[in-house]
């Protein structure tokens, strides 16, 4: 009792879903003797769903986060917890190859579950067993409701501005770079070397859509929006909505020419989208190369700078702040920790 007790008190002790994660597995896996626990994701790709873990711990060994790149595995390649998904069980149990018994326990909020809990065992649990493991997935499921509640944005549910900081701040400490110190001239950045990127989103002629077709066309619209941010970019990336008609996408470890095909693919996909009543809609995109030794307000304000070079020249595009800055159509200017751009 004293255990369990523990592990519920550290896992309500968190703001924070990585450490969520980390609790929830490291109870069942000492409470239940698992052989492995795992937290899964479950996304949709292009129409079909995916898992993909996203914390891990095995028998004798610490809790780990997998690094969430790529799709994952196919759902259809476990079809017992593609079945419960579809019938919207409670729980789903089949033998492994290794003569294992593998349960997979959905958390359904509402009618969904983009996450599952993974239990690999020797044997069949007993009811006192069951009654402990019900009780840890009720008190993450609840857990984990209420911080999406205070993360998320009420209309589009995407990330909202109140977590952008933790959410960036982890993005800085990852892109840091051993032999640059702070105040030494920044590397160029090559084409094919992986960064974090940052990109500001902004809906063109919003102002006139909501003057013309109404609030309730204008929100259709961001949801819309946000819909298509979410289809667009991938799993591992961030995406956020800022206030009003502004989104900030927060992009992992990938190329220039990747983090600009990305973008470019989720412009294009609202320009080929008919937004019903409204029609055509097009967005403008700033985007830039994170850099661990730059405040966050700095880099926010450059990607601001890019994007607003995109709606003055055009609209409808996507702008690289350092492309500009090379090309004279941008001046680079030198700003402390409390400069605000706008």
């Amino acid at each position: 009792m004293d255990s369990l007790l523990k592990h519920m008190v550290d896992m309500t002790g968190h703001r924070d879903h990585t450490m969520l994660d980390i609790s929830v597995i490291s109870a069942v896996q000492e409470l239940a003797g698992a052989l492995r626990s795992r937290v899964l994701s479950i996304h949709t790709v292009r129409g079909e769903k995916y898992v993909r873990a996203r914390a891990t711990i095995e028998e004798g060994q610490p809790a780990r986060m997998e690094d969430g790149d790529g799709r994952g595995e196919p759902l259809a390649d476990c079809p017992a917890l593609a079945g419960c998904l579809a019938r919207r069980e409670a729980s789903a149990e089949e033998v492994n190859a290794d003569n294992c018994l593998v349960l997979w326990l959905p958390i359904w909020i509402g009618d969904k579950a983009d996450t599952c809990l993974e239990i690999v065992h020797k044997t069949k649990y007993g009811p006192d067993t069951e009654q402990v493991i019900a009780g840890i997935v009720s008190v993450y499921r609840n857990f984990q409701n209420l911080l999406d509640y205070s993360e998320r944005d009420s209309l589009t549910g995407l990330l909202n501005r109140k977590t952008f900081d933790d959410q960036l701040g982890k993005m800085l400490q990852a892109s840091a770079e051993g032999p640059l110190l702070p105040g030494q001239e920044e590397r160029r950045q090559l084409c094919g070397e992986e960064k974090q990127w940052l990109a500001v989103v902004d809906v063109d002629h919003f102002k006139l859509v909501n003057d013309k077709f109404g609030h309730l066309y204008g929100d259709e619209v961001l949801i819309l929006i946000a819909n298509l941010l979410s289809s667009s970019f991938r799993s591992q990336d961030r995406v956020f909505r800022f206030g009003g008609e502004e989104f900030v996408v927060l992009l992992r470890s990938t190329t220039l020419e990747n983090a600009r095909k990305i973008i470019e693919r989720f412009r294009r996909n609202v320009e080929a989208h008919v937004f019903p009543q409204v029609g055509k809609v097009t967005v403008s995109v700033g985007f830039v190369a994170i850099n661990a030794y730059e405040a966050p307000v700095v880099i926010l304000g450059h990607a601001d700078q890019a994007l607003y070079f995109a709606k003055s020249n055009g609209r409808n595009q996507a702008c690289y702040y350092d492309e500009l800055v090379e090309r004279g159509q941008l001046q680079a200017v030198s700003s402390n920790d409390t400069a605000e751009f706008f």
